[in-house]
């Protein structure tokens, strides 16, 4: 009985602790970047007709205001899960309106840096993770299913990408108030 007890708290110890599920997806409530605890603020289901993807926002601390995270020069992280296959002209078809739905006056300027993004894209089938992690004065790095695939510098570009989730026109109201904490 003292062994197995023993056993489980170890267990408990050792276990990442999770947060949050949403649609079956369960994501950590924290992750390292870059030296630095980020927490997940909140996760959002991006639906178009069906479920396609699951996102989860973290950052060094909790915050409600896109404004404000956008402002910011400090590391963030947004992991997708899929729930749904997706094509990559579909996805890309997404980064640039929301670029454009989004970051209007800066979308002539950024749309080099989203075809670069573009080109690091795959189809993606049920189950895949993309991760898009900012680090001030490195740039956004891209990854698919853990395998880094580049990475484009800026902030402003940052701003725009992560824009296209919790900018003034999301893909969607509910999902930006999931990834907001809301």
């Amino acid at each position: 009985m003292r062994r197995s007890l023993l056993l489980a708290l170890m267990l408990l110890v050792a276990s990442p602790s999770f947060a949050a599920t949403v649609a079956d997806v369960t994501m950590p409530d924290s992750m390292q970047v870059n030296g630095k605890n980020l927490v997940l603020n909140g996760m959002g289901l991006r639906r178009k007709i069906v479920k396609v993807y699951v996102a989860g926002l973290y950052l060094p601390a909790k915050e409600t205001s896109a404004e404000k995270i956008l402002s910011s020069d400090t590391e963030r992280n947004v992991t997708m899960q899929f729930v749904r296959d997706v094509e990559k002209a579909s996805i890309c078809n997404a980064w640039h309106e929301g670029l454009k739905n989004n970051t209007p006056s800066k979308a002539s300027a950024l749309k080099g840096d989203f075809d670069t993004l573009c080109n690091y894209m795959a189809d993606m089938k049920v189950g895949n993770k993309m991760s898009f992690t900012y680090v001030p004065g490195q740039g956004t790095t891209v990854a698919i299913d853990g395998a880094n695939k580049g990475t484009i510098a800026g902030k402003d570009f940052a701003d725009a990408m992560f824009g296209c989730w919790i900018g003034p026109n999301p893909p969607g109201a509910d999902f930006k108030k999931g990834l907001l904490g809301g």
